[in-house]
């Protein structure tokens, strides 16, 4: 062996145990280095934990993850982590997904909390669904949550596209809901639908759309065909109680109907919709859903439809053309923003009125009808229309014509900061464009002349071109040249911290706008030419402002408490043009372009508190406390003045309401069930009296009192078969008596100013108020299948004729829906192909809706210091039927079928 073998033998154990040291040492560096962990604590929007969260852990710059899940108290932990910066995900069925980003240091722990939101309405119910094992709150067409503080029911997505027909408005799909009704003489979505619930009349309660309020400017009223159609609509949050302090809006006098936009799909899709249907109804619609796009960030929804319909009423023509787009766009994990645009063009040939007893029935037993006009026949109402030029037809849509262009903007902006501060900010403009001119059909009274005049059923019309004095007031009775326009700009902001202890929220409101309107008598027959003075003529500039605060407190892990206010502050400023009489009156000059100016404010303060607590995991009680309030109409200013324009002395306050309510929510495997008491004390209104100078002086009328018991619930039978039922009883009254203290000189006071007591009789039932309401229903869901067959009576109401209550009543009606479904739910390429078909007013019912009295209450008077002054809150006794009431009736048998062809990418 030659002396280099004998070298290299000798230090190879040198080499080997230097390699063998190397890789020890490297060993414990890695070891070092990988000794950092990630702990933290999953929790829900609330601070609750969130069981079998996945959470998933990725290193920057690599695709090697790590999973896990949270344990029953929402906690995880990886550990054996190298140092550097890491990104974590969580997800959990029904809540949207939440990444964060984590710095760990070797050797060291990182906590981290991670807050889930509910990804959208119809999430939140599945996740409740999960949560509960329950069957029948997954397959229930309506339901309440577990962590409701008010009467509040949930309506989804699925409900409007399967249980509701294609050409819907938001009215009618609430109709189901608790105590509730909805009225529309044209057809489903065809005309202006009127929602009452609880006693609360359009106008006594809050509409808005993703958060926004949106309503009248000179009174919160809506105009349900005009702005949300079904096909902008994701869902429904139903909520029958003033809300929270956070709860925003002109009205939260009675409750909110939540609208909510539809989620944005990550996944791209196009879907076209063609649907025919009863009163040579057709609508074609097309959506197109984008996808997830540009790394992800980026998605978008558009939808466009044509809606055109002769109507149930004849000549009741609609044609609407909308379109929307939603999108959104995620800067990163915590910023984002969304946009959304719905642009709506309307045009409706809707006479101004409904029929008379006598168009509709003909002669009676206790009415009698002269005249030849035709009376209800097959599916419209026909109101003699033979010739187009003979100016009394005035019914024929020739001389009918609406033309209502609207749309709706918004851009939201939501960034997530540290230590679990969100903030929502959302800007936002909406513009209703009204612009009508119809004919006349008021029946003219108390007329001094009336020359070359033709009768109708008793309705006296008279040409166009002669000039009629009615009531002092010389016009043109044939036509109205009429508008109304209002643009708004506003925005909501919102910013919310959440812990362990609970959530604090606080925001604002605020919305401003600029209103046009007029009203002009005018000829149809001569190229419709405005009468000189308007009955009247105005411009508003409204300011509204709602600061709040609020904290949802968790005192335990079963018993939430949410205190809070928010102060309400509304101001208005008018310029009011001479009239011919009927508003204003003529400022001394009759000068069209006269005009004086008026301004007033409001505030009010608006306190709530309520409660939850959890029994168990699927039952929970709930209180309340809220009050609400209703903001004067620009109206309040409608009275004869002078030129000089002198102000009102005293303006009216907001009307008020307290609501106090408890109920509970309880969710088994088979059956749910929510039911709830409540109580609510609401100022209905104001009268006036004018002083010795012709001012106005307002105050409040009697309050009334609403009080009842609600309950529904699903009951899963078997195989996807479901029975829905809801039901109310209720009372409505008005309490209490009124003192006036009339002002010298003032109408109905004399001239020594005495103290004038008016008594409101107790037990007068406030009007559109049913005494009781049933929801029956029998769903079927299973695969593609959606089977539904619905049934909602209203119990007996009552009507008043001006300021006279109950004069007249209306009997119990029922109203029968059935809808079948089939829908492709494969993941193939034509997923959500669906063909439907819907059926409203099953069994074409006629039953009376409403009633606007023509006849006349007996009068009763009380003294006071000599005088006589009319009582308007008594009642002497039902007005006599009479031939000439208007009244509505539920339009006849409507059946739809739409094919909705889906095309999606193949998964």
């Amino acid at each position: 062996m030659n002396r280099m073998n004998l070298v290299a033998l000798h230090r190879r154990p040198t080499l080997v145990a230097t390699c063998t040291m190397a890789a020890l040492l490297a060993g414990q560096s890695v070891i070092a280095q990988s000794n950092a962990t990630v702990t933290g604590t999953v929790l829900d929007a609330k601070g609750n934990a969130v069981p079998a969260a996945a959470v998933r852990l990725t290193p920057d710059g690599s695709s090697q993850a790590r999973t896990t899940t949270t344990d029953p108290q929402g906690h995880f932990s990886l550990s054996g982590l190298v140092g550097g910066t890491y990104r974590i995900e969580s997800s959990a069925t029904g809540f949207a997904p939440t990444v964060r980003r984590v710095s760990v240091v070797s050797g060291q722990t990182a906590d981290i909390a991670m807050t889930l939101n509910i990804g959208s309405l119809s999430t939140e119910v599945n996740v409740e669904a999960d949560a509960t094992n329950s069957i029948a709150a997954a397959l229930a067409p309506m339901d309440a949550l577990l962590d409701a503080r008010s009467a509040r029911t949930v309506i989804t997505q699925h409900f409007i596209q399967n249980f509701t027909s294609p050409v819907a408005d938001f009215g009618e799909a609430v109709q189901m809901a608790p105590g509730t009704f909805t009225t529309n003489g044209n057809g489903v979505g065809l005309g202006q639908s009127s929602t009452y619930f609880r006693g609360f009349p359009d106008g006594n309660y809050n509409i808005d759309f993703d958060g926004i309020p949106f309503y009248d400017t000179n009174t919160p009223s809506h105009h349900s065909w005009a702005f949300f159609p079904s096909q902008f609509l994701g869902g429904i949050d139903f909520d029958r109680s003033p809300g929270t302090a956070s709860t925003i809006g002109p009205t939260p006098f009675g409750g909110s109907i939540h609208l909510l936009s539809k989620n944005v799909s990550p996944i791209s899709n196009i879907r076209g919709q063609v649907s025919f249907g009863s009163f040579n109804t057709q609508l074609y619609d097309g959506q197109y859903e984008t996808g997830s796009l540009f790394h992800k960030k980026f998605n978008a929804q558009i939808d466009v439809h044509h809606l055109q319909s002769d109507g149930y009423q004849t000549w009741n023509h609609q044609i609407r053309n909308a379109g929307s787009i939603k999108a959104q766009y995620r800067f990163n994990e915590k910023n984002y923003l969304t946009g959304f645009s719905g642009v709506i063009w309307l045009d409706a040939n809707t006479p101004n009125f409904n029929t008379t007893r006598c168009q509709m029935y003909g002669a009676g037993s206790n009415y009698a009808c002269t005249g030849t006009l035709a009376p209800f026949a097959g599916s419209g109402l026909n109101f003699l229309l033979t010739d187009n030029s003979d100016p009394y037809n005035y019914l024929n849509n020739q001389y009918n014509f609406y033309h209502v262009p609207t749309d709706f903007e918004y851009v939201g902006v939501h960034s997530e900061f540290g230590k679990n501060f969100i903030l929502d900010v959302k800007p936002y403009t909406y513009n209703y464009d009204n612009s009508e001119k119809y004919t006349n059909a008021t029946p003219i009274t108390n007329s001094s002349t009336i020359n070359g005049s033709k009768t109708y059923l008793g309705i006296t019309i008279a040409p166009c071109n002669v000039a009629v004095v009615k009531k002092g007031v010389t016009a043109i009775p044939c036509g109205v040249d009429k508008y109304n326009s209002y643009r708004k700009y506003g925005e909501t902001s919102s910013i919310s911290q959440v812990s362990s202890f609970g959530i604090l929220r606080a925001g604002l409101w605020y919305e401003w706008a600029d209103t046009n309107r007029h009203q002009t008598p005018s000829d149809p027959t001569n190229n419709w030419a405005n009468q000189a003075l308007p009955n009247f003529k105005e411009s508003f500039w409204t300011n509204s402002y709602q600061p709040y605060a609020e904290y949802d407190f968790h005192v335990t892990r079963k018993f939430d408490i949410t205190a809070g206010t928010k102060f309400a502050h509304y101001t208005i400023q008018t310029k009011q043009y001479a009239d011919d009489g009927k508003t204003i009156g003529g400022l001394g000059t009759n000068d069209p372009a006269s005009f004086i100016t008026n301004s007033g404010s409001y505030s009010a303060w608006l306190p709530s508190l309520d409660g939850n607590y959890k029994l168990k995991s699927n039952w929970s009680v709930y209180g309340q406390l809220a009050t609400g309030s209703v903001v004067p109409p620009s109206s309040v200013f409608d009275y004869a003045q002078s030129a000089s324009g002198t102000p009102v002395k005293t303006l009216p306050k907001q009307q008020r309401s307290t609501t106090y309510q408890t109920g509970t929510v309880l969710k088994l495997k088979r059956v749910t069930f929510d039911a709830d008491f409540y109580h609510t004390r609401f100022q209905n209104s104001y009268s006036s009296v004018l002083d010795s100078s012709g001012e106005p002086v307002f105050y409040l009328q009697p309050s009334s009192i609403t009080k009842g018991f609600e309950a529904e619930s699903n009951i899963y039978l078997i195989h996807g078969l479901s029975l829905y039922l809801n039901a109310t009883v209720g009372r409505a009254t008005y309490v209490g008596n009124l003192a006036v203290s009339c002002v010298s000189g003032s109408t109905g006071c004399g001239t020594s100013a005495p103290q004038l007591s008016l008594t409101a009789p107790s037990g007068l039932w406030v009007a559109n108020t049913p005494s009781d309401t049933q929801t029956e229903a029998l769903t079927y869901q299973h695969k593609g299948w959606d089977f539904g067959i619905f049934n909602k009576r209203i119990g007996t109401m009552y009507q008043d004729n001006g300021a006279y209550h109950n004069q007249a009543t209306i009997d119990p009606f029922s109203l029968t829906n059935l809808f079948f479904n089939y829908t492709i739910r494969s993941g193939s390429r034509f997923d959500q192909t669906k063909i439907r078909l819907s059926f409203n007013n099953l069994f074409d019912e006629h039953n009376v809706t409403s009633i606007k009295l023509a006849g006349t209450a007996a009068t009763q008077n009380i003294a006071a210091n000599g005088t006589t002054y009319v009582d308007p809150y008594n009642t002497v006794g039902q007005t006599p039927v009479n031939g000439g009431d208007n009244v509505g009736v539920l339009p006849g048998r409507s059946v739809m079928l739409s094919v909705t062809f889906g095309l999606s990418p193949k998964r």
